[in-house]
């Protein structure tokens, strides 16, 4: 049986919803729907062109390691990604405070695509893989505005929540 989360633009009041890839990423999947909800301050991709995501310092969920990877997300992806406060502890990324990320001894960043060309690569690190773990099914145009709006608009106390759906 299909397993479904919605994901939501909280600031935007726009939703989405996405079907769990279980066949493809089955550790991914578990740990993320163990952990639902799940509430993180929102950002735009800097680099990886098309990408809205969130960065949970504070996740209770095992480590699922690498399944169902790409460097090339395509439109309605949803991937995880695993750092290091090192990894994201460089003033270029722009986060509040250096220091917040540095302290974080695990940071997992779950994020969604639109639109195509998107490259998972980093100045300071090379290649980025992401877990693929779901794929938006329902609510895509919408997001995709949102997306856009949060690109232009900007990101400030916009929060990005993922949820099962009901």
């Amino acid at each position: 049986m299909a397993r479904f989360i919605t994901i939501t633009l909280d600031l935007r009041q726009v939703s989405c919803t996405a079907r769990l890839l279980d066949d493809a990423a089955p550790r991914t999947c578990d740990a993320v729907w163990g952990a639902l909800p799940l509430t993180a301050p929102a950002f735009h991709g800097k680099y990886a062109r098309n990408e809205v995501y969130g960065l949970l310092t504070e996740l209770d969920a095992p480590e699922p390691g690498p399944e169902n990877t790409t460097i090339t997300p395509i439109p309605r992806d949803v991937c995880w990604f695993s750092f290091s406060g090192d990894d994201l502890g460089n003033p270029a990324y722009g986060y509040e405070s250096e220091s917040e990320h540095r302290a974080a001894s695990r940071i997992v960043d779950l994020a969604i695509f639109y639109g195509r060309n998107n490259l998972l690569i980093n100045g300071d690190q090379g290649y980025v893989p992401g877990n693929v773990f779901a794929e938006i099914t329902d609510g895509y145009d919408e997001m995709v505005a949102a997306c856009q709006d949060v690109w232009m608009g900007g990101a400030r106390d916009e929060t990005l929540t993922f949820a099962r759906a009901e």
